[in-house]
């Protein structure tokens, strides 16, 4: 009976699982679609919870170099500008929650997991190996890939995403809802970023009907710029289709001068539609578990996408090394997990709600809604929840 996990995806969520199975003694290989592992998307944001796992992996000087620490994050009003803190971080981050909340392009945070596993087990990733289906046997499980293979490992975990291929083999179709949200992302070269924008500081735009993020990434030589608006004639769930900037402007007419100034210097515009999955009653059949967006895919109006995937990683190989490569040990990741990661998917969309309240439309009427809405005892109680939640101590 083999004894090896087989990790299928090798993004974030993927990779983080692999290499806290290699630091918890277990044999694993993943299984990439990708013929190479290159740069994609734009900006991540991971708060303490997340960051907290990198520092356990060993990350901690790697993810020094290339993220970027903030020193809060703030709520903008869309038309006027005006300015609200949401919360401090940086220092205090730390004092409170124990790590930083930080600020990546996912393209450095991605290289520099991939980099920790191929130091580790340089033979640990095989690319070009789409999964094309799964099949369980008593003592194995089994991948078909497109380019023919069969891989057999003892357990096998779906990390393949939004659109996971796993999921389908093992649960059938989901049934994704578009959200009637399209986004839009792009990268400000630092010289470039309007006077006016900070550069060491998170900031939400909110406005009705859509909203406005914008970060440093890659040690504060970019801003992420991303904006988020509600319409209903683009459906397609893809991070890679390039827009245009005369769309991106077009769909934030009226915004803020300083939005416009932000977008004409957007390097190219991407756009994406957002759609909602339903919440699993189960993720795990026998030697088969599924992880981060392939299970709990959630809106990106809470920032805890990626880092729910993080966390699951590294539950999923606790739980591994206590419980042994079998099906016992996915039983009890997912019974870990579920309530949290399913808590994780309501509070984004809750998010997306208050962000685009048509109450914004006015100054007058803004200004009380953002001090109703946005008071210290409601922003700990989204968020406080989150930050402090350990997943290298959690009860397994």
């Amino acid at each position: 009976m083999s004894e090896k996990v087989a990790i299928v995806g090798g993004g974030i969520g993927g990779l983080c699982a692999a290499l806290a199975l290699i630091r918890h003694g277990i044999d694993v290989e993943v299984y990439e679609q990708a013929p190479e592992l290159k740069e994609l998307g734009a900006g991540v944001q991971i708060s303490s919870n997340g960051t907290r796992v990198l520092y356990a992996l060993g990350l901690g000087p790697a993810i020094e170099r290339v993220g970027v620490v903030v020193a809060g994050k703030e709520i903008r009003l869309w038309s006027t500008g005006q300015t609200w803190k949401l919360f401090d971080l940086g220092a205090v981050s730390v004092e409170r929650f124990g790590f930083p909340y930080m600020m990546f392009h996912r393209g450095d945070l991605h290289m520099t997991l991939l980099d920790a596993i191929r130091r580790e087990r340089p033979g640990a990733i095989q690319l070009d190996r789409k999964c094309v289906g799964v099949t369980q046997h008593t003592d194995h499980a089994e991948i078909q890939s497109e380019n023919g293979a069969t891989t057999r490992a003892a357990l096998v975990i779906g990390a393949d995403g939004v659109q996971s291929r796993v999921r389908l083999a093992v649960f059938g179709a989901d049934r994704p809802e578009f959200t009637g949200i399209v986004a839009w992302r792009g990268l400000i070269p630092r010289d470039k970023v309007p006077a006016g924008i900070k550069l060491d500081t998170g900031t939400n735009w909110v406005g009705p009907g859509g909203h406005v993020v914008h970060y440093p990434v890659r040690g504060g030589a970019l801003l992420n710029f991303v904006g988020l608006l509600e319409r209903d004639d683009w459906r397609v769930e893809s991070w890679t289709v390039q827009g245009t900037k005369d769309e991106f402007a077009n769909d934030f007419r009226n915004w803020n001068p300083l939005i416009h100034e932000c977008i004409r210097c957007v390097d190219v515009p991407y756009k994406w539609a957002l759609f909602a999955r339903p919440p699993m009653p189960a993720w795990t059949q026998g030697r088969v578990t599924l992880l981060g967006d392939a299970c709990h895919s959630m809106l990106p109006m809470l920032a805890q996408g990626a880092v729910m995937a993080l966390e699951d990683g590294y539950v999923l190989a606790r739980c591994v090394q206590k419980y042994g490569v079998a099906p016992q040990a996915l039983q009890r990741y997912e019974a870990v997990r579920r309530e949290r990661a399913n808590r994780a998917v309501s509070g984004s969309a809750d998010n997306a709600r208050r962000f685009h309240n048509p109450d914004l439309a006015h100054a007058a009427g803004a200004e009380a809604y953002v001090t109703r809405e946005w008071q210290e005892d409601k922003v700990n109680a989204r968020y406080e929840w989150l930050f402090t939640y350990d997943a290298t101590a959690v009860p397994i």
